[in-house]
C-alpha cells in the first residue's frame, strides 16, 4: 500500500472514531470526494512531473508542509504549486493534496 494510501487510511479512520452517526455519512462523503481529488492529482502530477526538476526539488518542502499540516511553506514548493497549476489548469487539488502527489514521485 503506498503512503498516499496509508495517509488517506489513516485519516479515513481517525475522523470515522470521531464522528457520531449523523456526521458521519457527510464527513464520509466529503472524504471521499477529497480522496477522489487527491488520487486525480497523483495521477496528473505522477504522469506530467515525475522528471520535472522544479517538482522534484521540492519534494522535501513538501514533506514538512505535509507533516506541519500546512504550516511551514517553503520557496520550493511554493514554486513548484505555481508551476503545476500553470501546467495543469483544470487540475482540482488543494495545496495539501499537491504536496502529498508530490511526495509519491
Amino acid at each position: 500500500m503506498s503512503r498516499l494510501h496509508q495517509l488517506a487510511a489513516a485519516a479515513l479512520l481517525t475522523l470515522a472514531a470521531n464522528a457520531s452517526a449523523t456526521s458521519f455519512v457527510v464527513t464520509t462523503d466529503a472524504t471521499v470526494g477529497a480522496l477522489d481529488a487527491t488520487s486525480e492529482a497523483t495521477s496528473d502530477i505522477s504522469s506530467s512531473f515525475s522528471d520535472d526538476k522544479i517538482v522534484l526539488a521540492a519534494r522535501d518542502d513538501a514533506a514538512s508542509f505535509v507533516a506541519s499540516q500546512g504550516d511551514i511553506r517553503g520557496a520550493r514548493l511554493e514554486a513548484a504549486l505555481q508551476h503545476i497549476r500553470q501546467q495543469v489548469p483544470q487540475l482540482r487539488a488543494d495545496d495539501l493534496q499537491l504536496a502529498q502527489a508530490i511526495l509519491v514521485l
